[in-house]
């Protein structure tokens, strides 16, 4: 199968951690010789309840006992699909209570930047440096990370960027502005996130200018650092919500959700403004639906701090500078990029999974599930001190 795996599959790095997946479960994945791996990443932030988990499970297949796809998005009303925007709405501010499905966060997005321009009637876009939404032609355009885009322009044009943090670049947003991209804690760059109100005074500015804020909490959303969303911890609302990840609970899944007036604009002059075939897919909602309801009934929420406070507690090595992040969406920065490379590796062989990030090439990411226990915790955060002495007695 490994052989097969680079024999067919088209790869994007030239060393892919390539273990061989027999079966998840809980903070869990085994390997074809039915070796178990703890899981400190948990699909990049996207099985929020765990792997293969039956509330989850079950929704699935009473829906795929039902239907599945019967119509592209936005025709035909579909239970599981009208109640999970329901249910969103419940929950965020009145400004965001209307959400369009789509295919991924990367989508949403693109949807997103379509929205901006249409509501505003502007074209220009203001997004983060070392920024990440994704790696269509439009989200790249405002990748705040040239090396990974050089290869690939032209891109979209009208697209400048500021520093994130930085007060003085806040004074780029003006009258031209369209909109404002910034991940609410940004991920790619090293879970860096936001200090002194900094997005409270970028969403003054967007008032002043009459630009919108358009938040990416594709990782961030969904209970991961401690709320529903990241952004209510920083006292301030955006004009769209983009996110995904886990909320599909490991299934593909994205959304933006904005008022219902900006997202009017999608059905007039042109109709049809945005479209997608799978958006909303009725078994996908059905797995976000159980997933959502469950990690808001559940309290999980509610203990994400006490979770993120003994990881902190836990993980301190001559060899950590630093820990970075919220909740359980933090970031190890080692003192170099050699030492996080073997961090990842000489953990797997020891039976933890962890990855890194796309800009810092000194971070290691921890995000597991939200479900992840103390004792999970404890001896994942043993494995990772006991990895990191072995490193340093080899240090010359």
């Amino acid at each position: 199968m490994k052989k097969n795996f680079f024999k067919y599959q088209a790869q994007t790095t030239n060393h892919p951690l390539a273990l061989e997946i027999s079966h998840a479960q809980g903070s869990y994945i085994y390997d074809n010789k039915n070796k178990k791996y703890l899981d400190f990443v948990s699909g990049v932030s996207a099985s929020n309840l765990g792997h293969r988990n039956k509330i989850v499970s079950n929704a699935v297949k009473k829906q795929i006992d039902k239907y599945w796809h019967v119509m592209v998005y936005g025709e035909f009303v579909q239970e599981p699909t009208v109640k999970l925007c329901a249910l969103l709405s419940e929950y965020l501010p009145r400004s965001l209570s209307n959400t369009y499905l789509t295919n991924s966060g990367t989508e949403a997005v693109e949807a997103a930047m379509k929205l901006a321009k249409r509501a505003t009637g502007r074209t220009k876009i203001i997004a983060a440096k070392n920024g990440y939404h994704g790696n269509t032609q439009g989200a790249m355009s405002i990748m705040g990370f040239e090396n990974r885009k050089r290869a690939y322009r032209p891109l979209l044009p009208d697209i400048d960027f500021i520093e994130f943090n930085n007060y003085d670049d806040i004074k780029k947003i003006d009258n031209k502005t369209a909109a404002v991209f910034l991940e609410t804690i940004q991920g790619g760059a090293g879970f860096i996130t936001p200090i002194n109100n900094y997005l409270k005074k970028i969403k003054e500015k967007c008032e002043k200018e009459n630009a919108l804020l358009i938040l990416d909490e594709i990782q961030t959303g969904i209970g991961r650092t401690g709320k529903l969303f990241a952004f209510e911890h920083y006292n301030i609302i955006p004009d769209i919500l983009i996110y995904g990840k886990g909320l599909g609970g490991g299934f593909p899944i994205g959304a933006l959700s904005s008022s219902k007036e900006k997202m009017g604009l999608f059905k007039n002059n042109p109709i049809l403004g945005h479209i997608t075939t799978f958006g909303g897919h009725p078994v996908i909602s059905s797995a976000a639906l159980a997933n959502l309801t469950e990690t808001l009934n559940s309290g999980v929420i509610k203990k994400i701090k006490k979770k993120e406070n003994l990881i902190k507690r836990l993980l301190k090595h001559d060899l950590i500078k630093e820990i970075r992040g919220k909740g359980l969406m933090l970031a190890l920065i080692m003192k170099n990029k050699k030492i996080a490379q073997e961090l990842v590796r000489k953990s797997l062989v020891k039976g933890l999974i962890l990855f890194w990030l796309l800009f810092e090439s000194k971070a290691v990411r921890i995000t597991p599930s939200l479900t992840i226990s103390e004792t999970e915790i404890k001896l994942g955060c043993k494995l990772i001190i006991n990895t990191l002495n072995e490193i340093n007695n080899n240090v010359d």
